[in-house]
């Protein structure tokens, strides 16, 4: 059975009464207390100080910091609502940069509706929720404490309940019996039902509405187009330095090598030297294909057609390339484009003993699609060492998605699709 997440769901389970959801609510509703104490006050105190103030224009300052007094509300009892909502209670509040300046952020603060929307419910903890909940629960709480105490209460002493008076240690011991069970069973319920009401008025008044929702969501993705601009800058600054630092070096080197190679006679000498020639040449060779690999220029230059067919030449099986795009598109989905269907087409060269392999590709209401599809032997999958795990990853900040049909004994189907504009 799935555990509660909610009074609610706690109180329509069979085991409410033997769990830990009544002492749960019992809390919830006690802590409230010096919450709402708490921020009535403050509240009050600070709108007597604001309009005392107001003349030498200190009030309207005070004033001013009413919403952001509702954010730290607001925080602290989306904080105190774990106790009967399990999963809490999102913050409505956008995320800002760290680098921002704190002026910056305390007026942006200020200015959000959901800081006004927790003013409103400070002002409602304050003047409604807490007494309603110190009531319920105290008289709840001292029944129940009176009640299973009534034994020793009424071995010193007579005590009365209701119509009963109990004036023996026997007496009280059997009065807890007959209605110590029906008092636990009765708190427990209408504890449980207002501890739910108040932490369901807190989520409506201190979640996320619909809009706010978007905009996380918005900034969200955002924030990961930034890591992949980001990371496709440091790309270009890398393949810059292997380019004109490294790649140069190793080119003087080889022409070093060659001239001493035709300046030393025969001879065990020269035999290394052209040995060492041979392997600054591979060595050349391999930083080459790294840069191409890193950053290739045909792309930018050029654009996703030709750097897909430029791959494709190179690959050592039959390819058909049918990739017709009518326009540009934005270098971030070029990118990520070209690096699928690389890395899919070097996995078929490596493993999938292939005879045939073919690319198709396709702007369809500006979202790319892109599929790559081979006769090999299939049981390709993503995650399992074929290198396309972090492309996911970098489709999905793009709004992209990558999916892989390759059954055993194939044929293996790559098919991606990423819309074309970044900024929906």
């Amino acid at each position: 059975m799935q555990r509660p997440r909610t009074a609610w769901e706690a109180l329509a389970s069979p085991r409410y009464l033997v769990s830990s959801w009544p002492w749960r609510s019992y809390a919830y509703l006690f802590t409230s207390v010096p919450m709402g104490a708490i921020s009535i006050v403050v509240l009050v105190a600070l709108a007597g100080l604001g309009a005392v103030l107001s003349p030498v224009l200190v009030g309207i300052l005070v004033i001013m910091m009413f919403p952001l007094i509702g954010a730290v509300i607001g925080r602290v009892d989306r904080w105190r609502a774990r106790l009967v909502l399990t999963d809490g209670i999102s913050s409505p509040h956008a995320t800002l940069p760290r680098q921002l300046p704190w002026r910056a952020k305390l007026k942006y603060r200020r200015r959000e509706q959901a800081s006004v929307r927790a003013l409103g419910y400070g002002f409602v903890l304050g003047v409604l929720v807490w007494p309603l909940s110190v009531l319920v629960a105290g008289i709840c709480a001292t029944t129940l404490g009176i009640t299973i105490a009534a034994p020793v209460i009424a071995d010193r002493d007579t005590m009365g309940m209701g119509p009963w008076t109990l004036d023996s240690a026997r007496d009280g011991l059997i009065f807890l019996v007959l209605f110590g069970p029906v008092f636990y069973v009765v708190s427990s319920y209408l504890v449980g039902v207002l501890a739910g009401a108040e932490a369901s008025l807190a989520k409506a008044m201190l979640g996320p509405r619909q809009e706010e929702l978007q905009r996380n969501v918005a900034e969200l993705r955002r924030s990961r187009l930034d890591l992949v601009d980001a990371f496709e800058t440091e790309r270009v600054r890398i393949e810059r330095h292997l380019h004109d630092g490294v790649q140069q070096r190793l080119v003087g080197l080889t022409m070093t090598l060659g001239l001493a190679e035709l300046d030393l006679p025969e001879g065990e000498g020269r035999r290394l030297v052209v040995k060492a020639h041979a392997e600054a040449e591979a060595a050349l060779a391999d930083l080459r294909a790294a840069v191409r690999g890193i950053h290739p220029r045909v792309l930018v230059d050029h654009g996703l057609e030709a750097a897909v067919r430029e791959v494709a030449d190179r690959m050592p099986l039959p390819m058909a390339v049918q990739l017709s795009l009518p326009y540009r598109l934005p270098p971030p989905i070029e990118a990520a484009a070209y690096f699928v269907v690389s890395e899919a087409l070097a996995n078929v060269a490596k493993h999938a003993q292939a005879t045939r392999c073919e690319v198709t590709g396709r702007l369809t209401k500006d979202l790319l699609v892109i599929t790559i599809q081979d006769n090999g032997v299939g049981g390709a999958e993503l995650g399992a060492g074929t290198g396309l795990t972090g492309l996911v990853t970098r489709l999905d900040a793009l709004g992209g998605t990558l999916v892989v049909d390759s059954p055993p004994g194939g044929p293996t189907r790559l098919r991606m699709e990423c819309p074309c504009r970044l900024d929906d």
